[in-house]
């Protein structure tokens, strides 16, 4: 009975590793990798390009909103899915009342610079994202609005103590995984853009 128990145990964990594995894209060229669970870093990313779809409402919901009609894009575009999916959520969720309503943008990142896509529906913005400095910390588990929130207030709490960033656009979070994935082994980052 105790060998039937570990050999469970090994094949659970065999496939949790693969469902992991087979749920991360490759990054775009020249990306930094996730952040560790819970460490706050400064990264410096290239630029990028991404087509990118605009969503209102609750920002807890803009992820699963904007991704159908971008998957409709890139498969219509056979261009490969990558990882991560980024969303930018409005100024005010800097604030120290956070909102949970408003505008978001969901990009797909291209792969590369020379990725041009031949089929652009209505709705979606194809933009070059210029070279960006962030600080960024990596957070495990659920995609919600919540654990965005949490990070946000440790990302603050880092800058105030790091005076020399000064806060330079709206913050963002970069989803690496996908929806099959358990909640618990889902990576993302939440990043603030920041100079120095």
């Amino acid at each position: 009975m105790l060998i039937f128990g570990v050999v469970a145990i090994a094949v659970t964990g065999a496939l949790l590793f693969g469902a992991y594995s087979a749920a991360s894209a490759p990054l775009p060229e020249g990306f930094p990798p996730p952040s560790p669970d819970g460490k706050i870093e400064v990264k410096q990313y290239p630029e990028y390009r991404a087509a990118t779809v605009q969503t209102s409402g609750d920002l807890d919901a803009a992820p699963s909103r904007g991704f159908s009609p971008l998957f409709r894009h890139i498969s219509s575009n056979n261009i490969s899915m990558t990882a991560p999916v980024e969303t930018r959520y409005p100024v005010a969720t800097l604030e120290n009342s956070p909102v949970s309503e408003g505008e978001a943008t969901v990009s797909f990142l291209y792969r590369s610079l020379d990725i041009v896509p031949e089929d652009v529906a209505p709705g979606i913005q194809i933009e070059d994202i210029p070279p960006m400095l962030v600080v960024s910390i990596g957070t495990r588990g659920g995609y919600s609005l919540k654990t965005y929130q949490a990070s946000i207030q440790r990302l603050e709490t880092w800058l105030t103590a790091h005076p020399d960033y000064t806060v330079v656009g709206p913050p963002r979070r970069f989803f690496y995984d996908g929806p099959f994935l358990p909640d618990a082994l889902k990576r993302s980052d939440v990043q603030i853009p920041v100079q120095h």
